[in-house]
């Protein structure tokens, strides 16, 4: 019954996290990436750079984002494509980088010097079913990381890396870090909807962070 009962609380959390395959429209409101003295310091964090947007609002008056930002580097490391996030999933992102992802890579003599990102903003259902509850994407809560790049030119996805010898067991580090600073974490280990992405959202729950 206990192993019922986690494995429904499993599948509830991936339907909130809402990682559909579908990627994010980039609309008329997206940057193109600016020259780096177009660019400036988001949310009151130094380590994010970018561009502030418009409100994002929608036909769907649940979605969108009231002060959306475009993060084109973190600390250096740049993000491609360069997601449109709230701050609050903005600021967590940078946490993450700094505390987990450029220290662990750095850690075996490396450096990061790109993300991939799946999926960030965009108004959706969970999973994109039609009458489904909102994703965390639809309100700039979340992000979905699917490869990371190093300086010496490895790029190394989410969906062959985690296993990898060379870099498995410095992505699972990376991921594991993540829980706390995000409210959900699911990577590969969770369900198949993450085989190939580590989703990161900012969503509150009263147990405390979801982690799988």
């Amino acid at each position: 019954m206990i192993a019922g009962r986690t494995g429904l609380w499993i599948l509830l959390v991936a339907a909130l996290a809402g990682c559909g395959r579908a990627n994010s429209t980039r609309g008329a409101a997206r940057q193109h990436a600016p020259d780096l003295a177009g660019m400036e310091q988001l949310c009151g964090n130094p380590s994010l750079q970018g561009v502030k947007l418009p409100r994002i609002t929608e036909s769907n008056p649940q979605c969108g984002i009231r002060n959306p930002v475009q993060v084109f580097y973190v600390s250096g490391v740049e993000m491609n494509p360069a997601p449109v996030l709230n701050c609050d999933a903005a600021n967590a992102l940078a946490t993450w980088v700094d505390g987990a992802a450029i220290p662990e890579v750095s850690a075996i003599g490396e450096r990061l010097t790109r993300l991939r990102v799946g999926s960030d903003y965009v108004c959706r259902t969970r999973n994109s079913v039609p009458g489904a509850k909102l994703s965390e994407h639809a309100t700039g809560n979340a992000i979905d990381i699917t490869a990371f790049t190093l300086a010496s030119g490895e790029v190394y996805t989410i969906l062959e890396g985690w296993s990898s010898r060379a870099f498995g067991a410095v992505m699972r580090r990376i991921y594991k870090k993540a829980c706390g600073t995000f409210g959900t974490t699911l990577g590969p280990d969770a369900d198949a909807a993450h085989q190939d992405n580590l989703h990161f959202d900012v969503a509150s729950y009263r147990g405390g962070a979801y982690c799988r």
